[in-house]
């Protein structure tokens, strides 16, 4: 799959897209994730400590095998969307934005270079680009796509003006934060919770973009989501798999050697 035929299938909604978070730089990882059926990639550099030259790596060896990388930044600096695109990932995804000011700037940082300074400002308040530039600036910026964390309570009170921004492709709910803005930590099965899946999830594909969502539930729980309207889910993460399935295994082969396993499932999640 490539980058624009994500972002299609994100706007038309009848297919479902998996992924999964991809936290190790490992030479080994991308044969490991490419046999595992997935439809892209998501790349956290917001929660993890991945330079820009790793990650400019990762983005075009995933890139390379089919896989779109969506990277998450640091920060809501146009900048620095500028620059994970230019490193070679699908689509950014911009951190806990609650204005829509915050999206438009991003729209001018992934959909409207190379205009920037005062020609991208202008255009960005609506002043016409004649037809020539403009068709260049859509291919230049063809396949990129933009997606929002909406995660807290300011976020979804102005989710209607977030989502009338043109030039966001896609809605990402971040469980962590959203669960804890609205005062229910970590508790995905609270109705306050679910209640506001629902809302985000639904007015996203009202609007006729992506909806999505990151969690670490077993897949029979997220189903849940798409069931509220989500198209794109991202499966848990790489150190997640790892540390489950060794932590089980171990705790198993103690169990047959009569020792007593310090393995716990409840560790903090926080991606």
């Amino acid at each position: 799959m490539n980058p624009s035929e994500l972002r299609k299938i994100l706007y038309e909604g009848e297919r479902i897209v998996l992924g999964t978070c991809v936290v190790s730089p490992s030479t080994k990882w991308p044969g490991l994730i490419a046999d595992c059926g997935l439809d892209f990639v998501f790349i956290d550099t917001e929660h993890i400590a991945l330079n820009r030259e790793t990650v400019s790596w990762m983005c075009r060896t995933y890139t390379s095998m089919g896989l779109p990388p969506l990277v998450r930044i640091p920060t809501q600096d146009p900048d620095d969307a500028t620059v994970v695109l230019d490193d070679g990932a699908a689509g950014v995804i911009i951190p806990y934005v609650e204005q829509p000011e915050v999206v438009r700037s991003m729209v001018g940082a992934s959909k409207m270079r190379p205009l920037k300074g005062r020609r991208l400002r202008e255009a960005l308040n609506g002043e016409d680009l004649d037809p020539e530039l403009r068709t260049y600036i859509e291919n230049h910026n063809d396949g990129h796509i933009l997606l929002t964390n909406i995660e807290s309570v300011p976020a979804m009170e102005n989710l209607d003006m977030i989502l009338a921004e043109k030039g966001l492709d896609c809605v990402l709910i971040g469980p962590h934060d959203l669960s804890t803005s609205l005062g229910v930590p970590e508790q995905y099965d609270h109705p306050r919770f679910l209640e506001a899946c629902a809302l985000i999830l639904g007015k996203a594909r009202a609007a006729g973009i992506g909806a999505g969502i990151h969690h670490w539930l077993p897949p029979q729980k997220q189903m849940q989501f798409v069931e509220m309207g989500a198209n794109l889910l991202i499966h848990k993460a790489d150190a997640i798999f790892v540390s489950e399935g060794l932590g089980n295994e171990v705790s198993q082969l103690r169990d047959l050697l009569g020792q007593e396993s310090p393995y716990s499932q409840s560790g903090n999640v926080t991606i």
